[in-house]
């Protein structure tokens, strides 16, 4: 019989999601870019519960990277606004969860309200005990690793092996991604978790990501559970 549910005991302990096509999905429709993006969110909300009721331990999806400081600042300020708007209208879902949430990126840089907004969420949901929801925000995998290397050059470190490396990432209490899951059919990791995806499953959708649901989300935990998982070996 052809397996339709995820065996809950060869779950991927974390996903990450590089969450493309939000723009495209708006053009084909003769929308603004701006539509897209809102339509994506109803995917993130989709994707978020999915996860959760599944029983992953983490759940990181790719919101905005240092290289999309390059779009248009009418985009850009729609981005940081509907992004603001999205998380603290979601805290009272989030909360009823469990999830907590965590910030990957340089977040001290994002626009105040936005800014502002997540940390205030991030600190209400600390001590839930479910899935973790990882955002990454003004994210880029270069730029996480270089200022990993200045945190240990600051803090006078002489020597570092991976384990204590990987402490000084953004993140460094989430294990690294079992699987990573791009949509829009692009086949390439955009500067997104370099370094700990190292040994990841990877997962390409045509989908573009506001068509994105439960069933697309289903079907790429269930490919990833056929996967011989060898990790170099």
């Amino acid at each position: 019989m052809h397996q339709t549910k995820p065996d809950p005991a060869r779950l991927p302990a974390h996903v990450a999601i590089i969450m493309d096509g939000n723009r495209r999905w708006a053009k084909k429709r003769g929308l603004p870019s701006l539509a897209g993006h809102k339509a994506g969110v109803d995917s993130v909300h989709a994707v978020v519960r999915a996860a959760s009721n599944a029983g992953l331990k983490a759940l990181t999806i790719y919101a905005f990277s240092t290289e999309n400081w390059n779009r248009s600042k009418l985009e850009v300020s729609a981005l940081m606004f509907l992004l603001k708007k999205t998380i603290t209208s979601y805290a009272d879902e989030l909360d009823r969860e469990n999830i907590r949430l965590a910030l990957s990126g340089r977040i001290e840089e994002l626009p105040r309200a936005a800014r502002e907004g997540l940390r205030a969420t991030e600190a209400r949901l600390k001590d839930n005990k479910g899935m973790v929801l990882n955002i990454a925000l003004n994210y880029g995998g270069r730029q996480e690793i270089l200022d990993a290397v200045n945190r240990a050059l600051a803090a006078g470190l002489k020597k570092v092996d991976e384990k204590s490396f990987s402490s000084l990432f953004y993140s460094p209490a989430l294990p690294d991604p079992d699987l990573l899951i791009r949509t829009s059919g692009e086949m390439r990791i955009s500067n997104f978790l370099l370094w700990q995806t190292a040994y990841s499953e990877f997962y390409v959708t045509d989908t573009l990501w506001p068509d994105f649901r439960e069933k697309e989300f289903t079907k790429a935990l269930l490919d990833y559970q056929e996967r011989d998982r060898r990790r170099g070996t």
